[in-house]
């Protein structure tokens, strides 16, 4: 029996994918990669920094009222792919700021639909003056795009290698990434 955590990870399989390669679900990356700044990890879309989901949510529902998915489904559009916010992270923020008193929700075909309180709107109003949240992701992720297509097309040579590869081309494949991965951190001393 297999079940799900909220990675997508089955944890049947938890073991064998945490030093990364590939799952049913897509590239996994080594340990430490799905820490990594500026959405690196798992080469997916950019990750909002802490209270921007907040402030997102907030943003969207001054224009209309709206259920969860739809934000989602905003943020992802507003952002051009760059931020998809999960419902792990949607959901607990619409509680929460629904505990605040800044939202309230009523059922409109099987779902809560969420908007606007007054308290919301004088919260809103307090940051209307500053970009949205998937401008900022959106500007941020144009600079790196080019890097973590580059860097997603090298993962799956890298694992190939470790996987496929002959006792020679996994030697010949360590020096090359030991000589990259120095020329990298030479890169960062400069700046």
């Amino acid at each position: 029996m297999h079940t799900h955590n909220d990675s997508g990870e089955s944890c049947g399989h938890r073991a064998r994918h945490a030093h990364g390669g590939f799952s049913r679900h897509g590239f996994k990356p080594p340990f430490g990669m799905g820490d990594m700044p500026n959405g690196f990890g798992g080469f997916g879309g950019m990750r909002a920094r802490r209270g921007d989901i907040r402030t997102a949510i907030l943003r969207l529902l001054s224009e209309a009222p709206m259920h969860g998915y739809q934000m989602i489904q905003e943020l992802r559009a507003r952002s051009e792919g760059a931020w998809t916010p999960s419902p792990g992270s949607v959901y607990p923020a619409l509680q929460l700021l629904a505990d605040e008193g800044l939202v309230s929700a009523e059922e409109a075909s099987g779902k809560k639909v969420y908007s606007l309180t007054e308290a919301g709107r004088a919260e809103v109003a307090k940051t209307a003056d500053q970009p949205a949240p998937w401008e900022e992701t959106a500007q941020s992720d144009s600079r790196t795009a080019g890097y973590r297509e580059t860097v997603g097309s090298l993962m799956p040579a890298v694992f190939q290698i470790g996987k496929n590869g002959s006792a020679d081309q996994v030697k010949a494949a360590i020096e090359i990434l030991d000589d990259t991965r120095k020329k990298l951190y030479a890169i960062l001393a400069e700046g």
